[in-house]
């Protein structure tokens, strides 16, 4: 392709992240963009069809300079009716109507190879096109960290599975299944089984599930706005702080860590817990043991209990590895310093390779809770910008 392949920032995926991002740094005069990936693919691919967001309204927009192109003006533009909570369809329709808007010329193709040479990034797309760029934004999101549980390793697919493994949970109409986790995906996963026929229990490891109670009083005019962000993300108090990242990342990494674990750890929203009527939900106990039988698995638990059931269904999260990304050559990610699978970044979203950026989830060590969440979007593509705008 010679020397006209070479462009200024190139973008890996097409979710909030990725369109948030290209958004912004389109903005910035005679900076060539280029994005790459399929319009909110893991949305529409690997969650359930039936299921709402987590997040609060005010925290589910995506971001672009002129505050155009959120959630209000997207009911507004299309005609349609705002509800408290959003469906996972209409957040998938939001965002492809935000991707015609912002990055209208999206090339579907996927990146196979990224590697880092002279100081320029080479990229091979799927059908061997290549192309180079001074930048690369990796936006490509959680779906290649499914966290699967080791003592599931030697059962088959068929038996075992992961949340994100299943677009249709009505597949399991019918059967006995047993859903390990006590998070939204676990317990949401385990509400649309039980109301499409199947036989559900829930496992979780700790003594109790956690609800995110939304009190009146709490979350209120008066009160709301002075404990909580509108991201909604931690405790109160500890909200305001999560949704300030530069502030969050001046605390020493053991309060950064401590807040960290209380702000995301596993728990079902208000409005799930009705559903979850007529589902057991076993606390305090864990799978010690797993064997097929007959197209069926025996089960023992950690309480020496018994179990006989059709399916396994992983509701475990997502753990981020940087190293699982599939088109970040070898000697590229090892290049990367990380801790623990994140990549360790700067203020603008750099990690120790110039020139490469990761937002989104994989900057959580970085930059605390928030960018596990749409609502890091904003702040992650403003600091993305100031940062790529500087040195353009």
């Amino acid at each position: 392709m010679g020397k006209m392949s070479l462009h200024d920032v190139v973008i890996l995926g097409a979710g909030p992240y990725g369109l948030s991002a290209a958004a912004h740094l389109r903005s910035v005069p005679g900076l060539d963009v280029r994005v790459f990936g399929s319009s909110m693919s893991f949305w529409e691919q690997q969650m359930p069809v039936g299921m709402f967001l987590r997040s609060p309204y005010a925290g589910s927009n995506l971001s672009d300079p002129s505050g155009k192109l959120d959630l209000d003006n997207y009911h507004a533009d299309c005609g349609i009716q705002v509800e408290k909570r959003i469906p996972l369809d209409r957040f998938i329709d939001y965002g492809r109507w935000f991707q015609r808007k912002s990055v209208p010329d999206l090339d579907t193709r996927m990146i196979q190879e990224v590697f880092h040479e002279n100081g320029k990034f080479h990229l091979t797309l799927q059908n061997g096109e290549t192309l180079n760029a001074r930048r690369v934004v990796v936006a490509a999101g959680i779906g290649f960290f499914p966290h699967r549980p080791k003592e599931f390793d030697h059962l088959p697919v068929e038996l075992v599975s992961h949340a994100s493994d299943h677009r249709d949970l009505g597949r399991f109409a019918g059967k006995e299944v047993l859903v390990i986790g006590g998070g939204q995906s676990a317990l949401e996963s385990a509400a649309l089984m039980h109301e499409a026929g199947a036989k559900v229990e829930v496992l979780v490891r700790e003594s109790e599930v956690h609800w995110l109670w939304h009190r009146p009083w709490l979350h209120g005019k008066f009160f709301g706005p002075i404990l909580y962000a509108p991201p909604d993300v931690g405790q109160a108090g500890v909200s305001h702080l999560v949704a300030r990242p530069n502030l969050y990342r001046l605390l020493s990494r053991s309060w950064q860590d401590r807040l960290g674990v209380r702000s995301i750890r596993p728990a079902g929203a208000d409005w799930l817990k009705p559903r979850m009527e007529g589902v057991p939900i076993s606390t305090a106990r864990w799978v010690k043991s797993a064997v097929q039988k007959d197209g069926r698995l025996n089960i023992k638990l950690s309480d020496d209990s018994e179990r006989a059931v059709d399916h396994i269904l992983l509701g475990t999260g997502y753990r981020i590895d940087i190293a699982r990304y599939p088109f970040l050559a070898t000697g590229l990610v090892e290049s990367i310093r990380q801790v623990n699978g994140y990549p360790q970044l700067d203020a603008g979203f750099e990690c120790s390779v110039p020139g490469l950026h990761f937002v989104g989830a994989p900057a959580a060590w970085s930059f605390g809770p928030l960018p596990r969440f749409v609502a890091g979007a904003e702040f992650a593509s403003r600091s993305l910008a100031r940062r790529i705008r500087g040195r353009h």
